[in-house]
């Protein structure tokens, strides 16, 4: 993979990270949360996606756009509640 590759990688996994922290109401994120939410979203949606037999239909360089947003927004979901939990102890 070349340098341009590798870039546009990262943009499309900071936007599929921004969305999906969006969508999960953690909306002040930085760009380097969002690339890390953006893969970390595109491996729990792959597996997602592999167990319900459902697959994507779009795809960017590899990366399941639709199934990287549903992920990164069950983590950050996932992430608030068990942060907010850990609050009120």
């Amino acid at each position: 993979m070349n340098i341009f590759g590798f870039l546009i990688l990262l943009l499309v996994a900071a936007i599929c990270g921004s969305i999906g922290s969006g969508l999960a109401g953690a909306n002040k994120q930085g760009c380097f949360t969002n690339i890390i939410l953006g893969f970390i979203g595109a491996l729990i949606g792959t597996f997602l996606s592999r167990e319900l037999g459902i697959r994507d239909f779009l795809y960017f360089h590899r990366i399941p756009i639709i199934w990287s947003i549903v992920g990164s927004a069950l983590f950050v979901w996932l992430i608030i509640n068990v942060r907010g939990n850990s609050k009120k102890k």
